[in-house]
């Protein structure tokens, strides 16, 4: 059963991977389709991902008070619609508006996933069961581009949308079928705008919460980087084709995969903040090999990729903790301090992407160190956020 709970909850963490990656071989085609350029259709992917983060704020407060799974169910509908209405889009105005509503409805998953976890499990199994669904999920960037690749190769970008509404309308049979409700009606929260004000601004007042909140999107900022210019990276930098960004997917979540399942051993061996130490360090690693090879040497493959999933393996590592230790300040509202680990995590995600990433294109050295500042900028703030830890009793 609990099996099958972390796959459900890793599938549903899926959605918004897919949505970013599956057509990001079919950038450069969408731009010549439409007659925009690369910075324009650069929008499509941070409408997305502004869109998601902002909509992250309130699933969580909705499903603290609706219960886990009409939320989950309302999203996907949404989310398969906005699908289908993408693949068919005339305009690029209308593919903007599409992505934006694949953005609002595709987060539900993630942040009341995490939010399932914390009412089922606590403690080390809790990081465990995290490090789990985060080995399954990292699946989905895998495979996303290289199956989008294909797709657009063989039935052009429009092909990509028509997937994730598959996608989309599978979700929905599935949860409909095997994902149990796990908020009882009698622990939900009342729904009153005014109470539920308030308990932003609880958890907005918590300077622990926003320094952890704000380590996690600042750690994520160095895969969000490459993400963001993976187009760039994959067949400008390296001078690959459509169909060959697994050089880049693969050794990226390959380390992430890698990185979960050793976390989710040492989970119930090694205390969490160990395990971050542990994390960050690999992460260092990782930058320093990064930035020492493009300085040296050209970008080219399997060298330019190694460094990453070196770095992807100590993200994996960290980001349960931190993850748990910001959502764990506040039991009594984990579905709205999951959504807004996830706002901070996802916002962060979207302005890197959308706004730092087309400034490094074209040269893998600045990405490298790009990746190197948002490594250290994350540890100077989960270190800042020990400040605020309650003294031990």
């Amino acid at each position: 059963m609990q099996r099958l709970l972390t796959t459900i909850l890793a599938c549903l963490g899926m959605i918004g991977a897919l949505a970013i990656d599956t057509y990001l071989p079919s950038m450069p085609a969408i731009g010549t389709e439409f007659g925009v350029g690369p910075v324009a259709v650069q929008q499509t992917l941070s409408v997305f991902l502004f869109t998601f983060a902002l909509m992250m704020l309130f699933y969580g407060t909705l499903s603290d008070s609706f219960g886990r799974r009409p939320v989950i169910l309302g999203a996907l509908a949404v989310y398969t619609l906005a699908s289908v209405g993408a693949a068919l889009a005339p305009t690029f105005g209308w593919l903007l508006v599409f992505r934006a509503l694949q953005g609002l409805s595709a987060g539900a998953g993630s942040v009341i996933g995490q939010a399932i976890v914390q009412d089922r499990f606590s403690g080390a199994q809790a990081q465990k069961m995290m490090s789990h669904i985060m080995m399954v999920f990292g699946l989905a960037p895998a495979i996303a581009p290289v199956l989008g690749g294909w797709l657009h190769v063989t039935f052009g970008w429009r092909s990509t949308f028509i997937f994730l509404a598959i996608f989309g309308a599978a979700m929905i049979l599935l949860v409909t079928r095997l994902l149990p409700e796990s908020l009882p009606v009698e622990k939900r929260q009342v729904f009153h705008p005014v109470t539920i004000s308030r308990n932003y601004l609880m958890v907005l007042r918590n300077p622990q919460f926003v320094m952890l909140s704000l380590a996690l999107g600042l750690v994520f900022g160095g895969l969000s980087l490459y993400i963001g210019a993976a187009a760039n990276f994959v067949m400008e930098i390296l001078g690959l084709p459509e169909t060959a960004f697994a050089w880049m997917f693969i050794p990226l979540i390959g380390g992430m995969v890698a990185g979960s399942a050793w976390g989710g051993k040492r989970a119930h061996k090694a205390p969490p903040g160990r395990l971050l130490w542990t994390g960050y360090a690999v992460m260092a690693l990782a930058s320093v090999l990064n930035v020492g090879y493009n300085t040296m040497f050209p970008a080219v493959v399997p060298w330019a990729v190694l460094p990453l999933a070196v770095f992807t393996f100590g993200l994996a590592v960290a980001m349960p903790g931190i993850q748990l230790s910001a959502m764990g300040l506040f039991p009594d509202n984990r579905g709205l301090a999951a959504s807004m680990v996830g706002f901070i995590q996802m916002m962060s995600f979207a302005l890197v992407s959308g706004l730092v990433a087309p400034l490094l294109f074209g040269s893998a050295l600045k990405l490298a160190c790009g990746a190197a500042v948002s490594v250290l900028l994350s540890f100077l703030v989960w270190r800042l956020s020990r400040r605020f830890a309650p003294p031990a009793a």
